[in-house]
């Protein structure tokens, strides 16, 4: 793939408890500062210890939009990495493993390196095999040791200078071996100019809503959204945020509509399960007109499901949230910077249109690390909090829900001089009485039901429609939502190289949904296949409900690992050749 004259990936494989987590941040850590860009993507169990763990770190000199097809280097920490993915690194690859535990299979072409990692080290200490490797890896790519000796330093600096020194020691001896006795590859790992920084999409998350102005996040954990609590946790009180972990996801859902009450913006996340148990208070939400954001981090369901794993499943969950007609915002972001920028974006259109927000993500977007460009990241957006009063004035009649033209009644902080009002889950009068305390008028019940609706119909205005991204004159048009907007993006090159020109829609607004938009650009599109990670095809079925279009093909995966890019060129050219108009790929790397 011509993205670059470096794209190099490398995978690290051993069971949880192994410490894998370390060598991939101090390797990403190094890349980044290089100014080199970096896609990640952790295969991991839901098991504490034991279990494959497979990481995957992909860097190029150019923006990288997924962690690949392919592989070029391979460390393993166990037996099992090297049994499952050792055929995996071809001609010019190679496959590095401590050969006092682990014996490599007939090689499919790539050098194997094997490092005696008790001789060098003297240690019976399982973990000090990781840092040898990292040795050894900076070898390998032409990295001068004293970079790796000043990342050692800064990642165990806490542990104390005996520590530090162990490390420093350990990682020189795996890179004077790999010096001495492998070939390094052949294009070393250049500099790419201006240093950039790493961060998770969870990370993104928490950081767009810090800078959006939330003054209160809680959250019960559950994977894959349990980073954006630690975040907010670790950064409350530099950036005054009351941050509460809750008993249960029915108590957060609650809390979070108290203080967005009170006036505060608030949010908090969790996954489908979790979801499940807020969705009658996003109706509330609605209900009682209150702006406040929930983030649904989709894994492979339903039920447990698969807590580790991927998917696009949660889509009709989002759609049908609590019961009734009420109004609600839906969006998908694309990756991980769209995500921070679309935190604040999203806290402004339900403060606008008073009503509960709702931002699908998912494992792909939220637990994968990714480059980024400190100068992209803008903690100081520009905020509009709608239609807020904040000012006492005399009594006056106030009426929190006045049936306005547009929907949109001003909103009063609660306890303000002259604005006297209740809020409650039942429907109400535009002064507040509860309709079902008295004979139910159906004509307020009608005329409530409307005011709330017309806050939507300008609500398309307010942000952006999707556009095509590619030639208009395509032989095919791929249409995706949220995470495979990168995959799709590289999958479109790879068929650019088999002789087909493709296009791609990537629709992120979901609520509010630019229908005829969209339909007007599909309709003249040659081909279009939908691409997305659910058995049933959640989107397609949207789409074909707001606006009647049948895509001609489709490209689904839900195995609960993500496409790559071969996934999507290979089902794009199984469906051109009419084929088959449904292509589910197949994982050829087992993870």
């Amino acid at each position: 793939m011509a993205l670059g004259k470096y794209d190099f990936a490398m995978g690290i494989g051993g069971e949880a408890g192994q410490g894998i987590a370390t060598p991939g941040d101090i390797f990403a850590r190094i890349v980044v500062r290089r100014g080199l860009h970096l896609s990640t993507y952790n295969a991991y169990q839901s098991i504490i210890r034991g279990g494959h763990i497979f990481l995957t770190l992909r860097i190029c000199d150019q923006e990288v939009f997924s962690h690949g097809d392919k592989l070029d280097l391979l460390l393993c920490l166990n037996q099992d990495t090297m049994d499952r993915h050792q055929r995996h690194i071809g001609h010019g690859g190679r496959v590095l493993f401590n050969s006092d535990s682990v014996t490599p299979g007939e090689s499919s072409g790539g050098d194997l390196c094997g490092i005696p990692v008790g001789e060098l080290t003297q240690s019976r200490n399982r973990l000090i095999q990781n840092t040898v490797m990292m040795g050894s890896v900076v070898s390998l790519l032409g990295i001068d040791f004293k970079v790796l000796q000043d990342s050692l330093e800064l990642r165990f600096a806490r542990q104390g200078q005996q520590v530090v020194d162990q490390n420093v020691e350990v990682a020189r001896a795996g890179f004077d071996y790999a010096q001495s006795n492998f070939q390094s590859f052949d294009l070393p790992m250049p500099d790419g100019g201006k240093p950039l920084a790493v961060w998770s999409g969870n990370e993104a998350i928490a950081m767009g809503g810090a800078a959006a102005g939330v003054k209160f996040y809680a959250a019960y954990p559950m994977s894959p959204a349990s980073g954006i609590l630690h975040w907010m946790a670790s950064n409350a009180r530099n950036l005054g945020i009351m941050v509460r972990q809750v008993e249960d996801e029915i108590g957060v859902s609650n809390m979070v509509i108290g203080a967005a009450h009170t006036g505060a913006r608030s949010m908090c996340a969790t996954s489908g399960g979790g979801f499940a148990l807020m969705t009658e208070a996003v109706g509330a939400a609605g209900m009682m007109e209150i702006p406040v954001v929930y983030i649904d981090v989709q894994r492979a369901g339903p039920s447990t499901g698969v807590p580790t794993k991927t998917e696009q499943g949660d889509l009709w969950q989002v759609l049908g949230a609590s019961q009734g007609d009420y109004e609600r915002v839906v969006v998908a972001p694309h990756d991980a910077l769209d995500a921070f920028n679309t935190m604040p974006e999203l806290f402004n259109l339900t403060d606008k249109l008073q009503c509960p927000g709702i931002l699908i993500s998912d494992l792909l977007i939220s637990e994968g690390r990714y480059s980024v460009d400190p100068d992209a990241i803008d903690m100081h957006p520009a905020i509009d909090r709608g239609q807020l009063i904040t000012e006492p004035s005399p009594p006056n009649g106030y009426k929190r829900y006045a049936n306005t033209d547009t929907g949109i009644s001003p909103r009063a902080i609660p306890g303000l001089e002259g604005h006297v009002h209740v809020v409650a889950t039942d429907e109400h009068d535009e002064d507040s009485t509860l309709i079902s305390d008295e004979f139910t008028n159906p004509h307020k019940r009608r005329m409530m039901v409307e005011k709330r609706g017309r806050k939507m119909q300008n609500a398309q205005a307010l942000v952006a429609p999707p556009e095509l991204e590619g030639p208009e004159d395509a032989d095919v048009t791929l249409v995706g939502w949220g995470s495979t907007h990168g995959t799709i993006k590289e999958a479109i090159e790879l068929l650019a190289d088999r002789g087909v020109t493709a296009n791609q829609l990537a629709v992120k607004w979901i609520i509010p949904f630019h229908g005829d938009h969209i339909n007007s650009i599909l309709t003249g599109a040659k081909r279009v296949i939908i691409v997305e990670n659910s058995y049933s095809g959640q989107f397609a079925r949207y789409l074909r409900s707001e606006t009647g279009f049948a895509a001609h093909g489709h490209i689904r995966k839900y195995d609960g690992e993500p496409f790559m890019p071969h996934h999507i060129a290979d089902g794009v050219m199984e469906q051109v050749a009419e084929k088959v108009s449904r292509s589910v790929p197949y994982q050829e790397i087992i993870v």
